[in-house]
């Protein structure tokens, strides 16, 4: 029987409708799952996206790119093959890309996910789960030690380090990505605590944001705050490259710390010498993916990206038909601008 999707030296291909899903080499016709630089790359030709990542999409690929758009649930045929996106609950317009062609694969369903994430977020739309029959799913906290916790914690923790060091006159820098990751710290912290102050690069993501209709507090570029006071009391959002840079430079004695799902682990904090650690990711941690993969009643399972191995072999254990699609993501979740990740655990751990 023959696959909806195989891999392919430029990434991820249907053929019956001949196109790719987040390819990372130059393609004819190309859908995208979201607007990292690992999944969204130049020089496509025609590019498919869900209609709420099209600001994202343009403002990081440029005004000019092919961009056909969907909204969600909404299908489309191409070449025999039925289309249509879902929410992936990743970042804003993330999705996932749903298959289905009556000549390939005995009619069955096929969904490729991207990245996801099944808690909530309130600048983004939240994630369905798309019953298929082949699910091709993530891994990039595929291990059991990854579990979330509430974001009632988590921003109560960031609004505590926060207020702490205004009240003595430090700037708050906290390092995250750009896009995805700085909007959702926005949206939670109680941005009565002092001024909130953003790179560049998160600002001109920020305005993507807001013109999609999300709500955020008021940010400032550097060079807009007047006040000095304010400079030592903000919380700094910027990319972990800015912060090894001059830039930093402008809020004199600060504390710093990272938010990532890999501040999960003690070292990557230790490694990289941040005063504070904070757990946020994008990304579904282990029960999440699992409830994920259960909702989809699928029976085949193709994991991509992060603990791949480890993924397949639970899968298996749990009688499901489980393999793996290599790809180039994640590489490239060092996101623009020079940001850089800590690096995961490099030995595989058991599964639960």
């Amino acid at each position: 029987m023959q696959d909806l999707i195989v891999q392919r030296p430029q990434g991820l291909y249907c053929p019956p409708g001949d196109f790719y899903i987040d390819p990372w080499r130059p393609v004819e016709r190309a859908v995208i799952t979201h607007a990292h630089a690992d999944h969204a790359r130049p020089g496509h030709a025609h590019y498919l996206a869900a209609s709420q990542a099209e600001g994202v999409l343009r403002s990081r690929l440029g005004q000019g790119i092919s961009l056909q758009t969907l909204a969600y649930g909404q299908q489309i045929t191409h070449h025999g093959v039925t289309l249509s996106l879902h929410p992936a609950g990743h970042v804003l317009g993330s999705a996932q890309v749903r298959l289905q062609y009556r000549g390939v694969g005995g009619g069955q369903t096929w969904v490729a996910s991207g990245d996801y994430k099944v808690a909530p977020d309130a600048t983004c739309t939240p994630f369905e789960a798309v019953r298929c029959d082949v699910f091709i799913t993530e891994s990039t906290f595929g291990l059991p030690i990854y579990r979330w916790r509430p974001d009632t914690e988590l921003f109560a923790g960031i609004n505590a380090w926060w207020a702490a060091n205004a009240a003595v006159g430090r700037a708050s820098v906290l390092m995250c990505y750009s896009f995805g990751k700085a909007q959702r710290i926005l949206s939670g912290v109680d941005a009565s605590i002092a001024p909130i102050i953003v790179h560049g690069a998160v600002q001109t993501l920020n305005q993507a944001y807001r013109a999609a209709g999300v709500a955020l507090p008021e940010t400032r570029t550097v060079e807009e705050v007047s006040a000095a006071v304010d400079v030592k009391r903000a919380l700094v959002l910027c990319p972990p490259g800015a912060a090894a840079g001059p830039w930093v430079k402008h809020f004199g004695d600060f504390s710093d710390a990272f938010a990532s799902g890999w501040m999960q682990l003690r070292g990557a904090r230790r490694r990289g010498a941040y005063d504070q650690g904070f757990v946020l990711s994008d990304h579904a941690d282990w029960p999440g993916l699992m409830g994920a993969i259960a909702a989809t009643g699928a029976q085949r399972v193709i994991v991509t990206h992060g603990s791949v191995p480890v993924m397949v072999r639970y899968l298996s254990e749990q009688g499901l038909q489980a393999g793996s699609f290599h790809t180039e993501y994640g590489d490239a979740a060092v996101e623009e601008q020079g940001e850089t990740v800590p690096q995961a655990p490099t030995t595989a751990q058991s599964g639960p």
